[in-house]
């Protein structure tokens, strides 16, 4: 498995403000799933970014007395300079307005041209400028934008459109024969429902009313849309169109995009459809996530109802928010913040539950052992080979979830281990074998307990890899391999003379509760 690939993307992201913690999710989702993926001796490549074309861009510049360029420019340091404190390791980020990408699009419109995919006309439709996105009537929900909510404007001016029509009856059948393309399925169900089985509509590729993005090569006049511009990032950041295309041979077709749902009807219709267009072959699955939202609705400025991730960070350290959002996102529903949910999982699930599991074993070991992990016992009796029997079963668990995309269910595996782990301690009790001087069981519990939590921080590695870490240093076992996804399948990896730290230092401070609730709180109405 070591030479095989692992393609990850996340959407390119709007620069029209700060991000928030949902946008944070949908980052930390393809991190962590790359990660899992290079433990399981994948070679994984992850790629995020920058959409920073387009009206809304322009306006939004303006307002700030500042040129669109000067602006994105800004706004991707903001961004890369968040993703750098979360951790995140992509391997490439991609801006739109960069070289490489603008050079790719010509040649990729300049297709469209030659094979008669794209033709002018003009288009009047109900233009929704937050979204970018033109809307029929009968589209709009009350009279308002169907994705957002917001006020629509009627427009009308001279564009190229993309022939969408032609490709209708190739995407229903992709689709009858590719039912897994898009998970979860409900989504797939909305897009093919409401969109391509009605019948699809040519797509407006181009702009005149503003001149922020990428002028058509043929028609300088026309600024390129949104969709054309945008989506290609998948392809063009791995030098499709360029003189060195040896990463896009290397790692296309995606294996997997990962999209907010507002925006799964883009990637589900056009971009299938733009990729057959071209001749290329089509990603491999696209995961269209739910929404973290707060109890009165989606996170919004005027609602004062919005928490940012550096907020939780300073706080609270990387990784209980890292722990926060994958445990709390769920599949394919939408899930709800408040801060008493937060406060209680970092204060129960990390310093109870992980945290004390760790101080215990520590302190047992420099008590009973002087700090040795003890290698060599007599026969595992029945309550031995059950936690180990329980342990192997959870982890097997583990993997088809997080093969599946069920992250959330990924760490509830973790934590059913945890718990498992820390009933032993109260089966076995230690502290009595070590009176009655039951020297060969007293051995035998310490070791599962030191191998478990060692299993545990493996499988928190693609999570939270700086409390893996830290937990793997306390137990002295820092030897890459006793770090592997092939070290969690025995229960004989930890060498002999090993020893512990001498002191247990905490992962996670334990914090009052009403204090912190009344922080965030306060935090979220900034």
């Amino acid at each position: 498995m070591e030479n095989k690939k692992f393609y990850v993307t996340t959407p390119i992201y709007y620069p029209s403000g700060k991000f928030h913690i949902g946008t944070a999710y949908a980052t930390t989702l393809a991190d962590t799933i790359k990660r899992y993926k290079q433990l399981r001796g994948y070679n994984a490549y992850f790629l995020t970014g920058l959409d920073e074309h387009g009206q809304k861009i322009q306006t939004v510049a303006q307002k700030c007395n500042q040129e669109p360029q000067a602006y994105v420019d800004q706004m991707a340091e903001i961004c890369q300079t968040l993703w750098r404190e979360m951790d995140i390791s992509y391997d490439d980020f991609i801006r739109t307005t960069e070289p490489r990408h603008e050079a790719a699009v010509d040649k990729i419109v300049e297709k469209f041209l030659v094979n008669d995919d794209i033709y002018k006309g003009k288009y009047e439709g109900w233009y929704c400028m937050p979204c970018e996105t033109y809307f029929t009537q009968t589209q709009l929900v009350d009279g308002k934008c169907p994705d957002c909510g917001r006020e629509v404007k009627l427009m009308q001016e001279e564009s190229y459109f993309f022939n969408m029509k032609k490709y209708q009856d190739w995407l229903i059948k992709f689709y009858e024969e590719n039912p897994d393309f898009i998970v979860p399925v409900s989504r797939k169900n909305e897009i093919f429902s409401n969109f391509i089985k009605p019948g699809l509509e040519d797509l407006c590729i181009s702009r005149t009313t503003f001149d922020w993005g990428i002028k058509m090569k043929n028609d300088p006049k026309h600024v390129l849309y949104v969709w054309v511009d945008a989506l290609t990032n998948y392809i063009t950041a791995l030098g499709y169109g360029s003189d060195d295309d040896s990463l896009f041979q290397k790692y296309w077709p995606a294996d997997l995009h990962i999209v907010g749902k507002e925006i799964i009807r883009f990637h589900g219709i056009y971009w299938p459809i733009f990729l057959k267009a071209l001749g290329l072959a089509l990603p491999k699955k696209i995961y269209a996530h739910s929404w973290l939202v707060m109890k009165d609705g989606k996170m919004s400025k005027s609602k004062g109802n919005v928490i940012y991730p550096e907020t939780l960070i300073e706080r609270y350290g990387l990784d209980s928010l890292k722990y926060y959002l994958l445990r709390t996102m769920q599949f394919a529903t939408d899930s709800v913040f408040t801060p008493e949910d937060f406060v209680d999982r970092y204060n129960f699930d990390l310093c109870n539950d992980l945290g004390n599991l760790l101080n215990r074993t520590i302190g047992m070991m420099n008590k009973y052992f002087e700090g040795n992990i003890p290698t060599e016992f007599a026969e595992k009796n029945e309550v031995d080979e059950e936690l180990e029997k329980f342990t192997l079963n959870e982890i097997a668990e583990f993997e088809k979830n997080m093969d599946e995309l069920y992250l959330a269910n990924s760490l509830s595996n973790v934590w059913k281990i945890i718990s498992r782990t820390n009933k032993y301690i109260d089966e076995t009790a230690p502290w009595i074998l070590a009176k009655e001087e039951n020297k060969e069981k007293l051995k035998s519990v310490m070791f599962h307990l030191a191998e478990n939590l060692r299993k545990i921080a493996v499988l928190l590695k693609p999570f939270m890899n700086e409390t893996a870490e830290k937990m793997l240093a306390q137990l002295g076992l820092n030897a890459k391999e006793l770090k592997t996804w092939n070290s969690l399948n025995s229960y004989t990896q930890i060498p002999q003379n090993t020893k512990v730290a001498e002191k247990g230092e905490p992962l996670f401070m334990r914090k009052d509760r009403e204090e912190e609730i009344e922080f965030i709180q306060n935090a979220m109405k900034v």
